[in-house]
């Protein structure tokens, strides 16, 4: 038995190939990983179903189908997931889809929407992330000690002036 494309460890028929056919997705990130499978089995139809309609202007079929076809699909990280479950009408899906094209890796990761209409999910966008904010920690006094670990004081150290 093979993992689903999406990344669970069952069966792609057990998984995300009924979402495919017609099955309503439970939750907005068991939408994502159907969309992420139908991009590594080519199933364009289903890619732009899953799009809100007001969202289906935008959607160039070709060009899905090309990306789908010249890509090797490498695997799905789901990084946060925030409302979309059972009980909710919205919900985000931080994830990264990493795949190969002409020869080079690549990531792409997103911050994806999700609505549902008329009890079922769809996906309405999605921002670029390039990467998770970079979170500083308190500026050093000239005073303390160097963060470096050599015990001197961070003007003496780390800190001082060229």
């Amino acid at each position: 038995m093979s993992n689903c494309h999406c990344g669970f460890e069952k069966p792609f028929e057990k998984c995300c190939q009924p979402i495919i056919q017609g099955k309503p997705a439970p939750t907005a990130e068991a939408l994502m990983r159907a969309r992420y499978s139908a991009y590594v089995v080519g199933d364009i139809d289903f890619l732009n179903a899953s799009l809100a309609p007001e969202e289906r202007h935008d959607f160039d079929p070709e060009q899905a189908k090309s990306w789908s076809e010249n890509s090797k699909w490498l695997g799905l990280t789901i990084h946060a997931v925030k409302g979309g479950g059972a009980d909710d009408q919205v919900g985000l899906v931080d994830f990264t889809a990493s795949y190969e094209y002409q020869g080079a890796r690549q990531d792409h990761r997103e911050s994806a929407s999700f609505k549902r209409i008329d009890g079922a999910w769809h996906y309405t966008d999605g921002r670029m992330r390039s990467h998770d904010p970079v979170v500083r920690g308190p500026k050093t006094g000239r005073n303390e000690p160097c963060p470096c670990g050599s015990g001197k004081k961070y003007k003496k150290c780390c800190g001082k002036a060229e």
